[in-house]
């Protein structure tokens, strides 16, 4: 069966559960998050429109990236389906009161309030891996060109087929049995399920691969894409919290991930993967 065939529904509920846990808050200022937050902002920074820009932060969390992008002199309007989440967010808008999102409320990417051609620029830097049906994926990517401007630039995020399987060799997780079929199932289809429950082997998602994310881009509307791995080869580093920490080996790092960035052969080992378009004027 194929990822296109899976008639699996998107659990939001087991979504909503896993994050409720408070996991995604702090992720990204620890192990391989650091470098992913780092690359995502760097990659942001280079691709957005110049500030100030209105930007809507589609499944944004707790508004790590929306906080950073205000502060840069856009004005951010965040959504989540996670209420914690939102919450968390527009907790930490108070905190930066000189540059506060324009509103960070509860929304379904696939069915944004927004009005057609409102924003210029769209980021889904968190659902198309939580979409695990394709058809679900392509609305949520039809919406954000839905309610883009002409010209205006769709940045997406997506995990990459091979995650789990370096992830695996990298923190041994492959010594149980059920990894290891959770990564076959993941190189088969990309579904990625975990009957566990246990939060390090992730909630049930969607890992890509590059052609496949080309190829939702294009069938929701995007004429040309293009894709960058996030964090390349350098998020395999062992002790990686170590190498961040020392000023020499992290710039090693983000410039191995900078070199290799739009290689096709390499797109894959990164835990993931960016696909940037832009609306035609």
């Amino acid at each position: 069966m194929s990822a296109d065939d899976s008639d699996e529904d998107t659990d939001l509920e087991d979504v909503t559960d896993h994050y409720a846990s408070g996991y995604e808050a702090g992720r990204l200022q620890r192990s391989q998050g650091r470098i992913e937050a780092e690359r995502t902002r760097e990659l942001l920074d280079r691709l957005l429109p110049q500030a100030p820009c209105d930007v809507l932060d589609i499944g944004g969390g707790p508004g790590d990236h929306a906080c950073w992008l205000a502060r840069r002199g856009h004005r951010v309007h965040l959504i989540d389906i996670v209420p914690e989440h939102v919450e968390l967010a527009r907790r930490f808008s108070k905190q930066q009161a000189d540059a506060p999102l324009v509103g960070a409320e509860v929304g379904d990417a696939r069915l944004l309030t927004q009005a057609n051609q409102s924003v210029d620029a769209a980021l889904l830097l968190g659902p198309l891996y939580h979409l695990t049906k394709r058809g679900d994926r392509v609305q949520a990517l039809r919406e954000a060109w839905r309610v883009l401007r002409p010209g205006g630039v769709m940045v997406a995020a997506a995990i990459s087929r091979f995650a789990s399987t370096f992830d695996g060799l990298r923190k041994e997780l492959l010594r149980d049995p059920v990894f290891v079929r959770i990564v076959a199932r993941d190189l088969e289809d990309g579904q990625h399920r975990n009957p566990t429950r246990h939060k390090p082997y992730f909630t049930d998602a969607f890992f890509h691969h590059p052609d496949e994310l080309r190829a939702e881009t294009s069938d929701a509307g995007f004429h040309s894409s293009e894709i960058y791995g996030i964090e390349g080869p350098a998020w395999l580093a062992h002790d990686l919290d170590a190498w961040w920490d020392d000023v020499t080996l992290r710039e090693t790092l983000l410039t191995i991930a900078r070199k290799v960035e739009r290689e096709p052969a390499l797109l894959g080992v990164s835990a993931h993967m960016l696909v940037v378009a832009t609306k035609r004027a």
